[in-house]
């Protein structure tokens, strides 16, 4: 019921896309990564260089998504993932690297964390690591809203950062087809304010609060863990899916619109793509891809019935 009432707001909303010049045309990296091995370190610092990330001097709070923990599935990013790319950054001379997640299930976030093995492969995580749902927050407008909000209470340690990399597991999701770097903003919204699981978001509209999110946070990255997905039911209850790749850039609906092809989906018809891009510029000759095609690394997903709507 509620997936069909979001569907619907955002088809009410689609006169309303942003769309950007044909003309312009994202990077967007894809690199193969077969497994969670010390390759992926060299992989992320290979795709800082080529997108030119200059953040010599800067604060860089890399947000993964951390949800639940169940040994026998892939349901977080992995934690290999989020550690090359905090090494990454501070080799490239950041002044300040944070790791950040506000959770929409659990309370507990550093028992998560410690659970999904943050605290065995980060040295000292704990130092570095900002609980979202409990930091200090400041109140923003949003500009121009899709969804119902109006305005937004948001940690500090994100509003105040100079580039938030966003770093979602490639999976599918039961209420919005397919959860990646947008939809991976959820976390910043902290249940501090908003209590669990953050329903203030469901009930604006889940499709038109992540594109007012996205608008709201100029300054990103995305660097999508797809070595492991999960297919079926996700967010939670799918199937691990070994999908071997990496993706990665500065145009996070050009990233997430690849992933998608990337999953045998189609990106125009993901609800939140759409708004935030308009469907005559999500094409694959609008990003200009860095490393493998799009071909060479599709591994198409399985959805459940409700969702088999949105394939390629």
């Amino acid at each position: 019921m509620l997936v069909t009432a979001a569907a619907g707001a955002t088809l009410a909303n689609c006169g309303r896309v942003r769309s950007v010049p044909a003309a312009v045309r994202s990077n967007v990296s894809i690199v193969k990564a077969p497994a969670y091995t010390m390759d992926v370190y060299d992989k992320i610092w290979r795709i800082i260089v080529d997108h030119k990330l200059d953040v010599r001097g800067k604060r860089v709070v890399l947000k993964p998504n951390l949800v639940e923990f169940d040994a026998n599935t892939a349901i977080n990013t992995h934690p290999t993932v989020v550690h090359a790319a905090y090494e990454a950054f501070k080799k490239a001379g950041a002044a300040q690297v944070t790791i950040a997640e506000g959770p929409g299930h659990r309370r507990g976030t550093l028992d998560l964390a410690d659970a999904a093995g943050y605290f065995q492969t980060v040295s000292k995580f704990e130092d570095n690591f900002t609980d979202l749902n409990l930091d200090a927050v400041a109140k923003r407008d949003i500009p121009s809203p899709f969804s119902k909000l109006k305005s937004l209470y948001l940690p500090h340690t994100v509003l105040d950062c100079d580039l938030l990399v966003s770093m979602p597991k490639l999976k599918m999701h039961h209420w919005v087809g397919a959860t990646l770097s947008m939809k991976n903003l959820f976390g910043l919204v902290p249940g501090g304010v908003y209590g669990w699981p953050k329903n203030v978001l469901h009930w604006a509209g889940i499709p038109e609060s992540i594109a007012d999110l996205h608008q709201l946070f100029p300054k990103q990255f995305a660097i999508v863990d797809g070595i492991v997905g999960m297919e079926g039911n996700g967010p939670i209850q799918g199937t691990p899916k070994n999908a071997g790749v990496l993706v990665a850039g500065s145009d996070v609906v050009a990233v997430d619109a690849t992933c998608c092809r990337i999953m045998g989906i189609e990106p125009a018809k993901i609800n939140y793509l759409q708004l935030a891009r308009g469907e005559q510029n999500l094409g694959a000759e609008n990003f200009h891809q860095i490393g493998e095609t799009i071909a060479s690394v599709q591994t198409k997903f399985e959805l459940i019935d409700l969702w088999k709507q949105i394939l390629g």
